[in-house]
């Protein structure tokens, strides 16, 4: 709210208010992306889980939904789940849009 250049003061209880708003929002949409997280049996909530989450809950999906990022599309002839992994047989991250890894100039001779 001291963000937006049109407001100079803002009365404490509303402050107050807002804030408790915005930690009981966090909470339920943290639970519910959570709960998606555990019907796809995984460990960690990722965004694609905020993002069912969102979808389910209709008022929750009309505001939000458009302000999270895209998902990453995958690379012509690799499948989403079997991305490029390291030695320790974790994920790498994906390079950002409009560049190349190391690893793409430099193969192993077989």
């Amino acid at each position: 709210m001291k963000l937006d250049k049109d407001i100079n003061k803002v009365n404490s209880e509303a402050l107050f208010l807002v804030s408790c708003c915005t930690d009981l929002f966090l909470d339920f949409l943290a639970e519910k992306s959570a709960r998606v997280a555990i019907e796809k049996k995984r460990k960690t909530v990722k965004l694609e889980h905020v993002r069912i989450a969102m979808k389910r809950h209709q008022s929750t999906s009309d505001f939000l939904l458009e302000s999270l990022p895209e998902p990453p599309r995958p690379a012509a002839g690799e499948s989403p789940t079997k991305r490029n992994r390291d030695r320790n047989g974790t994920a790498d991250k994906p390079a950002p849009e409009g560049t190349r890894r190391i690893d793409d100039f430099f193969h192993k001779s077989s």
